[in-house]
C-alpha cells in the first residue's frame, strides 16, 4: 500500500483508505468484515463522522484491538462547531468509537459559527491529547485562506473534498493551494456516489481499456488516477469484502504518463465552477 504524508510534517498514511458514509445501510456483519479485511490489505486510514448515524459504533466494533494500527478520522457538524459544543461533540465521538483520541478531527463543512471559534476548540483538543491533528472538509480557497490566517501555516492537516473522474473542480484552485501549503487532500465519493462510468460510454470504455492493459479493475484505475499526485488520498466506501479488496488493489497501482493522459482526455477537467461542489 502506497503511503503519503498527511499534512505538513504529518504521519505517513495509506493513500487508499476506507470511508464509512452510509456504511450502516448495509449488513452490519458484512460491513464490519469488509472494514477488517480492508485493514488486512493495508487500508488503515478509516474515515467517519458524527453525521454518519451508526457508523462510529460500527467502526469501533470493526477495529476492536486494532485501533493502534489505524489512522482514525471523524468530523464535527457545523451546528456543533462552537468551542464548547465542538469539544462535547468530539468527546461523544470518542465514546462511540471506544478510543481515547482521534488521529484527525475535521469540520464537516462551514456553517454560521465563526471559524476562529472552531479552530480554538480544535487547538484545545490537541493540547488535551484528544485529537492529534485537525482539518477541514468542503473548504474552497477563500475558506482555506481564512483558516490559515487564523491558525497559521502548518496547522491544517487536510481538506476533505468531493473528487471523482467526472467532478474534478478541485484541480482548478483547491488542489494547487493545498499542495503549496502542505495540506493533504482527501477525496470523498471517489466513485461518484453511485454513478461510476459505464463501460458502454465513450469515457467508460477508455477507462476500461487502460484497466485491461494493466490487469486491473476500472475502479482501481480510477483510484490510481485520482491519487496520482502525492498530496491526494482517497476514502472509497466498501460494504462487502470483495469491494474492499478491489479498492486496496489500487494502493500499489501506478499509471504511466500516457495512460494518465488518456484518462485525462476521457474525463476532461471542465470549467471552474462558481462554487466548490459538495454532497
Amino acid at each position: 500500500m502506497r503511503m503519503t504524508a498527511f499534512g505538513a510534517g504529518g504521519p505517513q498514511v495509506a493513500a487508499i483508505g476506507q470511508g464509512t458514509w452510509r456504511l450502516d445501510d448495509a449488513s452490519r456483519a458484512g460491513a464490519i468484515e469488509a472494514l477488517r479485511k480492508g485493514l488486512d490489505a493495508g487500508m488503515t486510514h478509516v474515515d467517519t463522522a458524527e453525521m454518519y448515524g451508526e457508523a462510529e459504533p460500527l467502526v469501533a466494533e470493526a477495529l476492536g484491538a486494532r485501533r493502534n494500527e489505524t489512522f482514525l478520522v471523524s468530523k464535527v457538524l457545523p451546528q456543533n462547531a462552537g468551542k464548547a459544543r465542538t469539544i462535547a461533540a468530539c468527546e461523544r465521538s470518542l465514546k462511540r468509537l471506544k478510543t481515547d483520541r482521534l488521529d484527525c478531527y475535521l469540520l464537516h463543512w462551514r456553517g454560521s459559527v465563526p471559524l476562529a471559534e472552531t479552530i480554538e476548540a480544535f487547538e484545545t483538543l490537541v493540547a488535551d491529547g484528544k485529537i492529534l491533528s485537525w482539518g477541514v472538509s468542503n473548504f474552497d480557497v477563500r475558506d482555506l485562506e481564512e483558516a490559515v490566517a487564523i491558525a497559521g501555516e502548518g496547522r491544517i492537516a487536510c481538506n476533505q473534498v468531493l473528487y471523482h473522474l467526472e467532478e474534478r473542480a478541485i484541480e482548478h484552485g483547491v488542489l494547487p493551494w493545498c499542495e503549496k501549503h502542505g495540506v493533504a487532500v482527501v477525496a470523498y465519493s471517489p466513485f461518484g456516489s453511485g454513478d461510476f462510468p459505464n463501460s458502454s460510454s465513450q469515457a467508460g470504455a477508455a477507462l476500461a481499456a487502460v484497466a485491461a492493459e494493466i490487469g486491473a479493475s476500472a475502479r482501481q484505475v480510477a483510484l490510481a488516477f485520482l491519487t496520482r499526485r502525492p498530496s491526494v488520498l482517497a476514502i472509497p466506501k466498501a460494504s462487502r469484502v470483495a469491494h474492499a479488496l478491489d479498492n486496496a488493489g489500487a494502493g500499489d497501482l501506478e499509471l504511466s504518463p500516457e495512460q494518465i493522459a488518456r484518462i485525462d482526455a476521457a474525463f476532461p477537467l471542465g470549467p471552474k465552477p462558481r462554487y466548490l461542489p459538495m454532497i
